[in-house]
């Protein structure tokens, strides 16, 4: 099937997306880099340029639910910018075995810069009403638990399962849709 339905084609809508670091490669796992990527979503949020309802971030992926006016664009912008601080990060940390190997998987096409840091794309899935809301936010917030890391979704740091059991999450959400 072609890349057509990967797109996003109606704004204002949420869509469940996600992103997925170059080789899989557990940069999530630092909680350094995980706060450049909540700091940029509370970031859109706060400038009204998105409106997240609920995301997971695991070690080497996030999955989001997210609509905009412009969402291809903001997500497109979210990736940019969180490339460019984790880049820095992990110079700044001589992290060079990580840095070689996000410059390995940069794409040949991709002569603008020397590592590439995400995957393109970010699949996503148009949310058809409440039904598949709640089905997608389940299984966002469960991911964890599937991978044996916690046992309940609220046990999960990086996750906004604990806005949608009535307790502060680390980034707002919007749990009304």
């Amino acid at each position: 099937m072609g890349r057509s339905r990967y797109k996003i084609y109606e704004n204002n809508q949420p869509y469940f997306l996600t992103c997925t670091i170059v080789q899989w490669l557990p940069l999530f796992a630092r909680p350094a880099i995980v706060q450049i990527v909540l700091d940029s979503l509370d970031f859109l949020q706060r400038e009204k340029r998105l409106r997240l309802y609920a995301y997971v971030i695991m070690e080497n992926h996030l999955h989001l639910i997210a609509s905009s006016g412009q969402l291809s664009k903001e997500i497109g912008d979210f990736k940019s910018f969180t490339a460019r601080r984790i880049i820095e990060y992990l110079q700044s940390q001589g992290l060079d075995a990580t840095l070689r190997r996000l410059a390995s998987a940069k794409r040949r096409h991709k002569r603008d810069r020397q590592y590439q840091v995400w995957q393109e794309g970010s699949h996503p899935q148009i949310i058809r009403g409440d039904d598949m809301m709640r089905q997608k936010i389940e299984y966002i917030h469960n991911n964890p638990v599937k991978r044996g890391y916690v046992d309940h979704p609220t046990d999960w740091k990086y996750s906004s399962a604990r806005d949608y059991y009535e307790k502060e999450g680390l980034i707002k959400v919007s749990t009304e849709w």
